[in-house]
Order: C-alpha cells, then structure tokens, then sequence
C-alpha cells in the first residue's frame, strides 16, 4: 500500500509518500521530474506518524534550524542507486561535491555519469540531499525538482558554488 500526503513549504509544495512505516519518496511539485502518478488505490494520510515527523523536520529545514534529518527511509532503486544515494546522505550540511567527487568516493572515480544518473534517480529529494551535488566546474547542473530549486535549497543552506 502507498501513503501519500503533500505539504506547503516556502519553496514549494512537496508530495510524501510511505509504505505506513517509512518514507518512500519526497517529490517538489508540480513538475518534478520523476514523480510518481499518484495512484486510485493510494490511500491519503497527512496523520500518518511518518508524515507527521517528516512535516515537523522539513518545517525546521525550511526555517533554517535543522541540518540533518531523522527519518525512516525506504527508497527503492538499484544497489548502484542505493550505493550512490547512502553516500549522498554523507554530504555535510552546507557543502557540495561534484559528481566525480562522489563517484571517487563510492570506489568508482570513473562513474560520475552513472552517478549522476543515480543522483537524478533519488527519490528522497532534500531529506537525501542530491541538491548538493554539482558540476565539476562548480556550476548547478540537473535536479529532478528543476535547477531553481535546487538553487533555492543551496542559498537556504548559505551555499556559494565554486
């Protein structure tokens, strides 16, 4: 069964989805890029226990006074995804590696295409912070939930690209 909520944030308003225990997916809307289609047999929950807690740390995010998330994660992808998606969540809050950085630091310096692959892929956006990956030349390059936002979500966290 899929749980689903959205939630109103100042950047925009983000789709959640849980399997009941633990978040599934975080999703920018109207137009991310690899949002599911919302589903007749999804069941609405905004008071489902996961959602509660994942509204109240993404309020914190948003209001400046959280850096890191707490939250029961259960993305599905591919072990590479899955791989590329565990180190992401070792980005420090207020700083950026480009995608050679992180292939370099899943042991696959000559996978940064496939880890940006992997990247786009995650369906986690900001609790796994994928926006904080950019061009080896310190330029933004692509974000699911579209390059202004990940903008936005770079200047929340005080972040200048090279």
């Amino acid at each position: 069964m899929t749980y689903f909520t959205s939630f109103e944030t100042t950047l925009c308003t983000l789709l959640l989805t849980s399997n009941g225990e633990a978040l599934t997916g975080i999703y920018l809307l109207p137009d991310h890029r690899h949002a599911p289609t919302q589903q007749p047999a999804w069941q609405e929950s905004p008071n489902l226990p996961v959602f509660v807690v994942a509204k109240a740390q993404l309020t914190e995010y948003f209001a400046g006074t959280r850096t890191a998330f707490d939250l029961p994660l259960a993305a599905s992808g591919t072990p590479f995804q899955k791989t590329v998606w565990a180190e992401l969540v070792r980005i420090p809050y207020g700083k950026t590696f480009s995608y050679g950085e992180l292939a370099a630091r899943i042991g696959n310096p000559k996978a940064s295409r496939a880890v940006g692959l992997a990247n786009g892929k995650n369906p986690l956006s900001i609790v796994v912070p994928c926006h904080r990956v950019i061009g080896a030349s310190g330029k933004l390059t692509g974000y699911g939930g579209g390059l202004e936002r990940k903008e936005a979500l770079l200047a929340l966290e005080r972040i200048t690209t090279r």
